[in-house]
């Protein structure tokens, strides 16, 4: 008869599997002198660690946790988990380390094992998530502010409820579609022409026609394409009821251009646009000329000017330079 296949040792056999995962074993005496180690992080040693001490091999604050968290063990008996960072290459590298006493079959405390696992990319996850958490919660903030201060202009200009109701929630719409495209892009903010396209373009029988574009067009951060969003919403709801847009074949004219001023490079932007009533009826002292000459210029560190006559109307902003960058 053949003889039968030896059995393997299922103790090296596991240490071989153990190569493949992020699980290292360190185990040590008494006198925390290791007695053997395997899949040792490269973080902490790229040589065997064999008959080494903690100290001789990790960063002393580390080793020292280390060794008083297996003091504590050996005295209690009692299984402990801590967390670990060690400076690495490219950053620092964490590990969670569970501590657990060895025991002689008397029952007697002879050394004290450490499994270690790699938690390096949970922890960066962790600071990725709380990081955009943060984010969230400044630019949610920001945004109640915007809205806060809309509501507060939006009654003070308000004949009555219904009035107040109607143009608030227009605002509040001209918000929400620009926060959707600052969403899409991860927060990075808005293109202009994009925003101009969202923000005028729904008061337009044909985009193509009614809007006439010229010029750069940049990307906004967050906070210009929120502002200079509630501009064009005011721009567009005035011309849709005074102005070009409210003839089938009027156009506006959006002119925009990154002007290298000396030692202030700004974006210009100037919307025109004919009219065909007096300039009594349009340049009311309402929330729209007050966000356009007043909150959205304020809000951008810039500067605007709204210029009327009875034939024209022709808005400038001026936006300093950190508020959009080039694509």
């Amino acid at each position: 008869m053949g003889s039968m296949p030896s059995t393997p040792d299922r103790g090296s056999s596991l240490l071989r599997a153990l190569s493949n995962t992020g699980i290292s074993i360190t185990y040590c005496d008494l006198e925390f002198k290791v007695v053997w180690a395997e899949n040792i992080p490269s973080a902490w040693s790229r040589h065997p660690v064999d008959g080494k001490q903690l100290t001789d091999f990790l960063p002393s604050g580390v080793a020292n946790d280390l060794i008083r968290a297996k003091h504590d063990v050996v005295a209690t008996g009692v299984s402990r988990k801590l967390e670990i960072c060690i400076p690495a290459e490219g950053g620092s590298a964490w590990f969670a380390i569970w501590l657990d006493v060895d025991r002689t079959p008397e029952g007697e405390i002879c050394g004290v094992m450490a499994t270690a696992v790699d938690i390096t990319d949970q922890k960066h996850r962790e600071q990725t998530l709380r990081t955009l958490l943060r984010e969230v919660a400044h630019r949610s903030k920001n945004l109640l502010a915007i809205i806060q201060s809309i509501a507060t202009q939006t009654g003070r200009h308000a004949e009555n409820v219904d009035g107040f109701l109607s143009r608030f929630r227009g605002r509040l719409q001209s918000l929400a579609s620009t926060q959707d495209l600052v969403t899409s892009s991860n927060w990075r903010g808005a293109s202009l022409m994009e925003l101009i396209v969202g923000q005028v373009g729904r008061y337009t029988a044909d985009p193509h026609r009614n809007i006439r574009i010229e010029g750069d067009q940049p990307y906004l951060n967050p906070n210009a394409a929120l502002h200079i969003g509630l501009a064009l919403h005011e721009l567009a709801v005035n011309s849709v009821s005074y102005g070009a847009l409210a003839r089938p074949d009027g156009h506006v004219t959006i002119t925009t251009q990154i002007q290298a001023r000396p030692a202030v490079p700004a974006l210009s932007i100037k919307w025109s646009e004919g009219i065909s009533v007096s300039s009594r009826s349009v340049g009311q002292r309402r929330f729209g000329s007050v966000a356009l000459e007043r909150v959205v210029p304020a809000a951008l560190n810039g500067s605007a000017k709204l210029e009327l006559t009875d034939t024209k109307l022709t808005y400038s902003l001026l936006v300093p330079e950190g508020s959009y960058e080039t694509e």
